[in-house]
């Protein structure tokens, strides 16, 4: 698999990523292993966890597969800051985060993280202080790169102008996480903007908007096994089905079936080969699934199918961000 650098960075990690959210909870050891066993042999190399999925089952049970596959051979990326607290949701305080580096590295049952990403943006602590916490975890050696998730426009912009405002004595915003897809694409707005002119790579996380692009929820289905099925997953993929996703997921099928691909892998091509995109985040549930992504690596969109797909599931940017001085 081609490898990519990681924003303005020497980082350099697959160009997808195994996402773990559902290990610990539905996706066990044994079928854990295999994905991973699948997606190393391939070539991949990110592997994205958070101490927050399955409460911290997820970086438990990445830990313990460790064993399978060299250290030095993936990059382990972790994210801090999201909180079981009704009242608080995000805590980026260098108190919280400190302590959730901590806890994250004795899951893992290793001494650093490749990337450290603080999960979500929190009001209520200064965000100097979330980024000075981010600077001392890399100069500590307990991580080796630093990112931000879910953070909008102007947040990341602020945060990365801010690293970059004291050169040498600021740790440089590798990545920023946020979900990207054909239905999906708000990020375009403000967020990717902002990263291309700071250097910060993209790391899609939900590049087939929930599982809906490759077609299984259409006519209103629900496949045995799949989120849409699950009485716990299905709020998850409840906001992207309706009428809207069905005409883009549509699309999806028909350039799929006139270049004799899966729609997954045209969905997954899509956003893989969007401007600022390092690397989209894989979330399958069995090694059969991953295998067929990962077989992506080999399809290129044509232009006129990217225009296409571009053009139906097009997001309405008007003012002001395009041709306001015409309004």
């Amino acid at each position: 698999m081609d490898l990519r650098h990681l924003g303005r960075t020497g980082l350099r990690v697959s160009r997808l990523g195994l996402g773990t959210l559902t290990w610990g909870r539905d996706t066990g050891e044994e079928e854990a292993a295999e994905l991973l066993r699948t997606f190393w042999e391939a070539g991949g190399t990110l592997v994205d966890t958070a101490d927050v999925y399955a409460d911290g089952g997820s970086e438990y049970l990445l830990g313990r597969l460790l064993a399978m596959v060299p250290r030095r051979e993936l990059v382990i990326a972790t994210k801090a800051g999201s909180v079981p607290d009704p009242d608080r949701r995000f805590d980026g305080s260098r108190a919280h985060l400190t302590a959730a580096l901590d806890a994250s590295l004795q899951r893992l049952g290793t001494d650093h993280v490749d990337l450290w990403q603080v999960h979500a943006y929190d009001p209520h602590t200064p965000l100097d202080e979330t980024l000075q916490a981010l600077d001392d975890a890399v100069r500590s050696g307990r991580a080796r790169y630093a990112g931000v998730s879910n953070f909008c426009g102007w947040q990341l912009a602020k945060a990365g102008t801010w690293q970059l405002a004291l050169p040498g004595a600021r740790v440089r915003l590798a990545g920023v996480q946020l979900e990207y897809s054909l239905l999906q694409r708000g990020l375009e707005r403000e967020v990717l903007p902002a990263a291309l002119d700071l250097g910060i790579g993209l790391l899609p996380s939900s590049p087939l908007g929930r599982g809906v692009l490759t077609g299984k929820y259409r006519g209103g289905a629900r496949p045995e096994g799949s989120r849409g099925a699950s009485e716990h997953l299905a709020p998850f993929v409840a906001p992207y089905l309706g009428e809207a996703a069905e005409r883009i997921t549509d699309a999806v099928a028909i350039a799929a079936e006139g270049l004799a691909v899966s729609p997954l892998q045209v969905a997954l091509a899509w956003v893989r080969d969007r401007p600022g995109v390092v690397a989209p985040l894989l979330g399958c549930r069995t090694a059969q699934q991953l295998a067929e992504a990962l077989s992506v690596e080999d399809l290129s969109l044509p232009d006129e199918i990217s225009r296409a797909l571009d053009e139906v599931s097009a997001p309405v940017h008007r003012y002001p961000d395009h041709d306001w001085s015409a309004l």
